[in-house]
């Protein structure tokens, strides 16, 4: 659909600017002003009239100049020349001989610009559409051949860097992850006393509370990459994408090693199998397969851990939480009164506040309120204020 929405709108841009050029040349070929026109029977009563000084014969048009200055323009009969076209309408010749006539030849840029633009557009338009169809299945085909790759997204820049610091609360959820990011750091104080590195961590918890951005933090406290995807981003309809993409996946990942690959919502593919109506060959189930074998295919020192986040632990398939693969289960919890407090201090940053406004009083009203809740808070106050002009 959004690709025959951009064939569309190129169809579109491309008649345009033909069009518009068209536009231009019609201005630049075009007379300069206005000129009356007048029928071949008016011109032949003009020259009898002796009011004509000038006749310049183009082809079949004639461009008239009256005694009193003024032009106008004419047009012939087809084949018969000037001289026998107006003696054939009573102009007497000697009259005619008073008369100033110059033939122009039918040549020069200008006629043959205004001969061949009315017959070229329509060509030049049809092309211009066939180009960007076949443009737009050549792509097409192109991404075919990328159809099985992942929709990675890579956050590691010093600008989106995110760590502990910029996450409030959760400590304890903070200190289990602090040995995962020593582990990225030093892995060889764990390997030498033969200490496997964990592979996976899973972050439980209610929508909102922080899972993504501590994944992130970790990275950033690590200074690692970080590779974020959504399980629901490895399912298609098409069978077997969803295994291909999550080898895709885990290659990028292990290439960038030491890194962190994230997947935000696993439960989406990591739900219990069996559970489905397509049995073993459902989709879904593949993919969960892909990903059991790519965490047991890690070496002893890759240092590469899989994140994963979810709100419902309790339908995810056993084999995905047995130790050797997701070894570390990390629960966060809605953030206490104290939490709560730093919450609002840090999503408090670049707004204008009230000089008598107490945030451990904002805290004490929010019970329940998960990180997010607390950051759309303040987003909404913030537009509730410039709504009503206050600054």
């Amino acid at each position: 659909m959004k690709n025959s929405k951009s064939i569309f709108s190129n169809i579109v841009w491309a008649i345009l600017i033909l069009l518009m050029l068209s536009t231009v040349f019609s201005f630049v070929l075009g007379p300069g002003k206005e000129v009356a026109r007048l029928s071949i029977s008016e011109l032949a009563a003009k020259v009898n009239s002796g009011e004509v000084a000038k006749i310049v014969v183009n082809g079949e048009d004639l461009s008239v100049t009256l005694k009193d200055g003024s032009e106008a323009a004419a047009r012939k009969e087809n084949g018969l020349g000037l001289t026998e076209t107006l003696n054939n309408l009573g102009v007497d010749q000697k009259v005619l001989q008073a008369v100033a006539v110059e033939v122009r030849e039918e040549s020069g840029w200008r006629f043959w610009v205004g001969l061949l633009i009315p017959t070229l557009l329509p060509l030049v338009i049809i092309g211009v559409m066939f180009w960007f169809i076949f443009r737009q299945a050549k792509s097409g085909a192109s991404q075919a051949f990328t159809f099985g790759r992942s929709n990675l997204r890579l956050f590691g820049t010093s600008r989106d860097r995110v760590t502990f610091k910029d996450v409030a609360g959760l400590k304890e959820a903070k200190q289990e992850l602090e040995e995962v990011v020593d582990f990225l750091k030093n892995p060889k104080k764990y390997l030498e006393i033969g200490a496997r590195i964990p592979r996976g961590v899973l972050l439980m918890g209610l929508p909102g509370t922080g899972k993504t951005l501590l994944a992130r933090a970790v990275a950033g406290e690590a200074g690692v990459p970080f590779f974020h995807i959504s399980a629901s981003e490895f399912v298609e309809m098409f069978v077997g994408v969803g295994a291909s993409r999550t080898r895709d996946a885990f290659a990028t990942a292990k290439k960038a090693a030491p890194s962190i690959l994230f997947i935000d919502e696993i439960d989406a593919v990591g739900r219990e199998r069996g559970a489905g109506l397509g049995g073993g060959h459902d989709e879904r189930e593949q993919t969960l397969n892909q990903i059991l074998v790519e965490m047991d295919g890690f070496e002893r020192d890759t240092r590469v851990i899989v994140l994963a986040a979810t709100n419902r632990p309790d339908i995810l398939d056993r084999a995905l939480l047995r130790p050797g693969r997701f070894d570390r289960h990390v629960i966060l919890d809605l953030p206490d009164l104290a939490d709560r407090e730093d919450i609002l201090k840090i999503h408090s940053r670049g707004k204008a506040l009230d000089k008598g406004l107490d945030l451990r009083k904002v805290a004490v009203r929010t019970p329940g309120f998960s990180g997010a809740d607390i950051a759309n808070l303040m987003n909404e106050a913030a537009i509730l204020a410039a709504r009503h002009n206050q600054k």
